[in-house]
């Protein structure tokens, strides 16, 4: 179930970043690229050792993303179903704006996939403590975002 979930993302992800004359490429290039970003997360690069420009039309749903994480965690919130709701319609958004292309891109989706996973496994925490412990990876994946991304 959860690859099924995680092809999903991917693709909508994958379908809504691309132009259209990249629609044209067949589907095995698309399903091979898929594949990639199932298996094992991928190390982030720097561009030539600085971080790597993320378009003005995205940072907005990054942020705001960071900002729920934080907000729930200075606030010692409990609701960690509605975060992870909060947290999805951000990332839906930050996904449908999503005009980057070339390596940069390639480098954003490194750190977004993995994101996407945690806010899929929060919205399934059975309780509140194991919520708390993914909610906090949340953290370490916005500071991560920070070391790669600006």
């Amino acid at each position: 179930m959860k690859k099924v979930l995680v092809l999903a993302i991917s693709s909508f992800v994958l379908w809504s970043c691309n132009n259209p004359s990249e629609k044209a490429k067949s589907n095995q290039e698309t399903k091979q690229e898929e594949h990639q970003h199932d298996e094992t997360s991928e190390a982030i690069e720097l561009n030539s050792g600085k971080k790597w420009i993320v378009n003005d039309e995205m940072k907005p749903f990054v942020a705001k993303g960071e900002g729920l994480v934080t907000t729930y965690l200075q606030s010692s919130q409990t609701n960690y179903n509605k975060l992870a709701q909060k947290l999805k319609d951000q990332n839906n958004q930050l996904i449908k704006s999503c005009t980057m292309k070339g390596k940069s891109h390639d480098e954003l989706h490194k750190w977004l996939h993995p994101h996407l996973e945690l806010v899929e496994a929060l919205e399934k925490s059975a309780n509140e403590n194991e919520a708390k412990g993914i909610v906090l990876k949340l953290q370490k994946s916005n500071e991560v975002y920070h070391q790669y991304f600006e």
